[in-house]
């Protein structure tokens, strides 16, 4: 296949962006549904056809998933174009991942240079504020005479500070105005904690990003790192926090072979410290600024959808324009439902996937959305009463599970024994352990020449019995003896006696270790196992995933942050209503309210054929009003004036049975013979 078929397949704009030659900084602004991941695969593909060496491209997604699927792309591409070298090449694309993974990678190689030790272990976000706790108690603040912040609003106050860059009181007076008070002690335990971490040889999720970001800043690091990648490309910029903005400038200063992909309509994660300003600012980071090419020809939805969103976004106070279009004309405008209240708007959603399901659409081809995961409790009720299975997201993550963790900690303390929050949760699963042992043993193993061997000797409580020796085998076995994934067969072997014994629906929570062991099998090694498995972790357990195991089909349910990216047939979104979208908790600034109309228009852009937003008219409120319990009147979302209804068609559910003609004496001949027949 030549280029210019290669090249085709792609409209205009798509192939302006994938053949872009200038090599100066690209911006590639993607509408919903334009395409954006086969664009970004086409360039990458492009540059590799071009002549570009695949090892020195650097291609960052926000999950492994997403990598894997645009590397799978540009392998397809490239193989139709160059036929078997083309396979040859993309297979030394080996520079593609999220973030994380990438600055883990890159921590590890050149650890000796910036005073890490290369065998440092991954903290999650539990054992990051477990770790943060044990400095929280150290420093005396757990017993201070008003509550100090949890360890996960602590967790949650360092984070912030550090992926935006900002200091600690202008964090805390923004996003944690309830903590101000406390921004003394906060550093001091900030400080404690990252003493904490090199002492124990264990990084957390923002140092992979921090110590990198710390790499670029300085020249000669830098300059080496730069050189070694001739095209960065990053995709759903967005997303990005300034802590990743700050990379990408340290390794492009100038922007030469750097491509950005991303929609600032859809930047709806703020929470997480993604700043919408780093896609708006991005073209002015440069001179001559970067150049911009806009994607706005939609492959999912139909005009009808699109006309009502580009109308929604269209009064945001800063964006680059753009006007969402598509060929897949229909007569059928978004539907606008007003209801009574939150039964019958859960009633009536029932009522419409049923209608939709008999005509032929599955369960999964419709999903309702809501702003906050609360939101859905009257529907879930009424779905359930009916029987009607369905899948909410937003469960219970895979290594957020008690069982899971502890195999992963066993794997991680054998990696590396200085991992003191491993080793304390390790040590309370022994019968007979509690806190207070388990700590004496870990100091026991400070500074210790062989750590194993200490903990051995260590006295160990008369009721653990054989299973201490039998701990600190498995730990050997582990470190030196098995090889990979033998090791994770071992680390099984060791703590399946213990899972029986710790939990009643241990058979349930065996098949999570039996699937964990099936998915360390596909890695190299013990090291990129853990640390790829701790940066993107499945979604959740067999137990706790909500997907009906009996049922082929199911309604999903979904917050609208989990639904960014995904689309179906039929979308209905929950709560159109001031108070809910906008939430009121999110109204405090201009941003705020700013983000809140985003996300109502990743909402509506996840629907191909079907809209409906529903407007309940009150809410029962619980506790909120000096007279105790009371209905709420609300209005519709600020989001869609009047002046933008005319993309909607207006309802009203139930439908207003019209009332019989006072002149028509039949009608009430009727009642009246019922009412008489009820006492017959």
């Amino acid at each position: 296949m030549g280029e210019a078929a290669f090249l085709g397949k792609l409209n205009e704009a798509q192939r302006q962006a994938a053949e872009y030659r200038a090599g100066g900084p690209l911006l590639i602004i993607a509408g919903a549904g334009s395409g954006k991941t086969n664009t970004l695969a086409h360039r990458v593909a492009f540059l590799i056809a071009s002549g570009a060496d695949p090892r020195r491209i650097l291609l960052m997604t926000f999950s492994r998933r997403a990598a894997s699927e645009m590397t799978g792309r540009v392998r397809r591409i490239c193989g139709e174009t160059l036929g078997a070298k083309g396979g040859i090449l993309t297979d030394a694309l080996a520079w593609a991942g999220t973030f994380h993974s990438i600055g883990a990678r890159l921590l590890r190689e050149y650890a000796p240079l910036i005073g890490l030790d290369p065998d440092f272990t991954i903290h999650d976000r539990e054992d990051s504020a477990d770790l943060l706790n044990l400095a929280r108690h150290d420093l005396g603040f757990s017993g201070t005479e008003k509550r100090f912040p949890t360890k996960s609003t602590c967790l949650a106050i360092y984070s912030r500070a550090v992926n935006s860059e900002a200091p600690l009181d202008e964090v805390l007076g923004r996003q944690f105005p309830w903590c101000a008070g406390w921004s003394e002690e906060l550093r001091k335990l900030f400080a404690c904690y990252v003493k904490a971490k090199q002492a124990q040889n264990v990084l957390d999720y923002d140092d992979l990003l921090l110590y990198w970001a710390r790499m670029v800043e300085e020249p000669s690091l830098a300059a080496e790192l730069g050189r070694r990648f001739d095209h960065v490309l990053v995709d759903e910029y967005q997303d990005t926090n300034r802590l990743q903005a700050s990379i990408l400038l340290g390794l492009k200063p100038d922007g030469r072979g750097l491509t950005v992909v991303g929609d600032d309509a859809q930047s709806i994660y703020a929470f997480r410290a993604a700043d919408v300003r780093n896609i708006l600012d991005f073209p002015q980071k440069f001179s001559p600024p970067a150049e911009i090419v806009t994607l706005e020809r939609n492959y999912r939805s139909t005009q009808p959808i699109l006309a009502a969103a580009n109308a929604v976004i269209s009064h945001a106070r800063e964006r680059f324009t753009k006007n969402l279009w598509t060929d897949r004309a229909s007569a059928a405008r978004p539907a606008v439902v007003v209801v009574r209240d939150e039964t019958d708007q859960a009633n009536h959603i029932v009522e419409q996937v049923l209608e939709a399901r008999e005509n032929g659409a599955p369960l999964k081809s419709q999903a309702v959305l809501f702003r906050a995961a609360h939101h859905s409790g009257p529907l879930e009720i009424e779905l359930t009463r009916r029987n009607i299975p369905f899948v909410k997201f937003g469960g219970l993550k895979f290594l957020d599970s008690a069982h899971v963790k502890d195999v992963l900690a066993l794997l991680r303390f054998a990696q590396n024994p200085r991992d003191r929050v491993a080793g304390f949760r390790l040590l309370k699963i022994l019968p007979g352990v509690g806190p207070s042992t388990a700590g004496r043993a870990l100091e026991a193993l400070g500074g210790a020449s062989d750590p194993f061997a200490a903990l051995s000797a260590f006295p160990a409580p008369a009721k653990s019995g054989e299973d201490w020796p039998a701990f600190v085998a498995a730990l050997r076995d582990i470190a030196g003896g098995a090889r990979w994934p033998a090791e994770i067969a071992r680390a099984r072997a060791w703590y399946e006696p213990h899972l029986e014994r710790l939990h009643e629906d241990f058979a349930t929570r065996q098949i999570d270790l039996v699937q964990l062991e099936q998915i360390a099998a596909t890695y190299p090694s013990r090291e990129r196992f853990l640390t790829e498995l701790t940066l993107d972790p499945p979604d959740a357990t067999s137990a706790e995933a909500g997907v009906p195991l009996l049922d082929e089909d199911y309604l999903i349910l979904s917050t609208i942050h989990s639904a960014k990216g995904q689309e179906w047939k039929s979308v209905f979104l929950l709560n159109v209503v001031d108070g809910c979208i906008p939430s009121d908790l999110a109204t405090g600034t201009s941003a705020e309210i700013e983000e809140e109309r985003r996300l109502l228009y990743v909402a509506m852009t996840r629907a191909r054929d079907q809209l409906h937003l529903i407007v309940p008219q009150r809410f029962f409120t619980h506790g909120q009003h000096a007279r105790g319990d009371r209905h709420a009147y609300a209005a519709r979302s600020r989001f869609i004036p009047d002046d933008l209804m005319d993309h909607f068609e207006q309802v009203s559910w139930p439908p207003v049975a019209p009332e019989p003609a006072a002149s028509d004496p039949r009608a009430r001949l009727d009642i009246s013979a019922r009412m008489r027949a009820m006492w017959r």
